[in-house]
């Protein structure tokens, strides 16, 4: 079964997530942390989109967990820049809870996909 993921909530947050990380680093020399998180950031919506395009819900909830990996690995990327002073609180709250509200609506997608 054929996902359209362009349609999915999730893959569009995750996808505006992915900008948003891209326009806080911009000024970021720590270039191995900023290409770190800016990788993890798009893999998120990558394989949404990659696990939508298989020919079954078994595959795809295999790369929904795989976005909600990336997703843990970019939220302790964005713990420790912001640790390290590279943006502000309001950005680290702001992408926290973004992320936050993607691994949810992530976990209930694969939870519709396993009914």
């Amino acid at each position: 079964m054929v996902h359209y993921y362009e349609k999915l909530e999730v893959w569009k947050q995750s996808l505006n997530l992915s900008l948003e990380i891209y326009k806080v680093l911009h000024n970021c020399k720590d270039y191995g942390l900023r290409d770190q998180m800016q990788r993890a950031a798009v893999s998120i919506p990558s394989n949404i989109a990659e696990g939508s395009q298989r020919n079954s819900n078994k595959e795809f909830i295999r790369f929904l967990n795989i976005s909600k990996g990336s997703a843990a690995e970019l939220n302790t990327q964005i713990i420790i820049a912001f640790k390290l002073n590279y943006f502000p609180e309001s950005s680290y709250n702001d992408l926290r809870t973004k992320l936050k509200e993607i691994l949810q609506m992530t976990s209930g997608l694969i939870a519709s996909l396993k009914e």
